[in-house]
């Protein structure tokens, strides 16, 4: 069964990346999204809600006085752009404080300990499937979240805490991400690690031999940890 999700905050962009990072993960669906206290009170009314994802400083009632007001509320998390609310917002019981912006790796582990107090596994890849279209993921670029079409990823190259991906297109672009959590996040689709610096598509291999893989005039490494995995890939 799904967990549903009320999310609550009067930035739109805030909405949206919220309801981005929640519908790419099975096990959750939204409830809804309201811009300020009022909107969500008509919702708990109406409707089942599992867990609120609660910004703090809106108009009219800040979040921590609207849970306060709940008799019965639901599980909380509070995604805020203000560091010193935290301690209300633990001694009200919130599973998690998320200060914006907010990274999905660090949104997930917030899910993570939601599916550890409510015995759920909301736990999935963070791909994203478009409907009718093509799939993408989401990924931080300075401060934004940018969309990336899954099939236009040549190849990712990681950079310590960060990752480079390349696109078909000629470009690239330098997320907040480390290569293992891109790793997961592609496991699901035609993508392999061939080295622990290197992910790339199979379907943009145009050779191989035994220590690296060809993507048009750019060879990638074969680490000797990942040798085995790759030419059985490759091969079968």
């Amino acid at each position: 069964m799904k967990l549903r999700c009320l999310l609550i905050d009067d930035e739109p962009q805030a909405l949206q990346v919220l309801a981005s990072y929640i519908t790419s993960i099975n096990g959750l669906e939204i409830a809804g999204q309201c811009r300020n206290a009022i909107e969500a009170l008509d919702v708990l009314k109406r409707q089942a809600v599992d867990v609120m994802f609660l910004d703090i400083k809106m108009p009219r009632i800040i979040g921590t006085d609207f849970l306060r007001n709940l008799s019965h509320p639901p599980k909380v998390i509070f995604v805020t752009a203000y560091r010193e609310y935290a301690v209300d917002g633990f001694e009200l019981d919130a599973v998690d404080y998320l200060v914006k912006p907010v990274s999905f790796e660090r949104f997930f582990k917030s899910i993570a300990r939601l599916n550890r107090q409510m015995g759920e596994d909301v736990s999935a890849p963070a791909v994203i499937e478009a409907s009718g279209g093509p799939t993408f993921i989401y990924l931080k670029v300075d401060r934004d979240m940018k969309k990336v079409f899954i099939p236009e990823i040549l190849y990712i190259e990681g950079w310590k805490d960060y990752v480079r991906v390349f696109c078909r297109d000629g470009t690239d672009l330098l997320a907040k991400q480390s290569i293992s959590a891109m790793e997961n996040l592609l496991s699901e689709h035609k993508f392999i690690r061939t080295h622990r610096s290197f992910i790339v598509s199979l379907d943009t291999i145009s050779g191989y031999n035994g220590v690296s893989v060809m993507i048009g005039k750019v060879e990638i490494p074969i680490g000797r940890l990942y040798k085995m995995a790759v030419m059985e890939r490759l091969q079968g």
